[in-house]
């Protein structure tokens, strides 16, 4: 696993060891990049089941304004803090080890421009998320949420105000693009 483009580009990230353990690849983590374009610099982002890190620190790589990384794991946690000081981006990354799924968002969150979500694969964690007291406070205006889940998955609107406007299958990867909703005209 490395980070594919930017500032740190080549530069291979710590990776966390064990079968429960299912990273985005290089080419989904690229095809999405290539999606989102150069509107990534400057937007503040939120990667939740945040894992290695490697999709916030692609973001920053790639010149986001900042990363906030979320992740339940302990032993993730831990991966990530060595993930950004292998890619000397500690003034613009902050870790939160916080079990999103059975307890409320932290309080202290920022709005975001850019959310990416990868949780377990198969446990409805991404409606758990979105659907959460609070989440629709993290939406910075015009923000964009990405959801990575397994392709046999799908989201069942409605998703707290929230519209799905693109969906991609990577061989046995669906990535949803979603944004808030501009509701229906009168």
């Amino acid at each position: 696993m490395r980070i594919i483009s930017g500032l740190n580009r080549g530069r291979k990230l710590t990776q966390i060891q064990g079968r429960d353990i299912r990273p985005t690849s290089d080419r989904v983590r690229e095809a999405l990049f290539n999606i989102i374009g150069p509107a990534i610099r400057g937007q503040r982002v939120l990667d939740l089941f945040a894992g290695t890190g490697a999709f916030g620190l692609e973001a920053l790589s790639r010149g986001a304004q900042s990363a906030l990384f979320v992740d339940a794991a302990p032993a993730s946690c831990e991966v990530i803090k060595k993930n950004i000081e292998l890619c000397r981006m500690t003034d613009q990354a902050t870790i939160v080890c916080h079990d999103l799924v059975n307890h409320p968002l932290p309080t202290s969150l920022d709005s975001f421009d850019l959310i990416f979500m990868d949780p377990p694969y198969n446990k409805g964690y991404p409606e758990k998320i979105l659907e959460k007291e609070g989440f629709m406070d993290l939406l910075s205006p015009g923000a964009t949420i990405i959801v990575e889940q397994d392709f046999k998955e799908t989201l069942s609107p409605p998703l707290n105000g929230l519209d799905i406007y693109r969906q991609k299958k990577y061989s046995k990867t669906l990535v949803s693009f979603l944004r808030e909703s501009m509701g229906n005209p009168v």
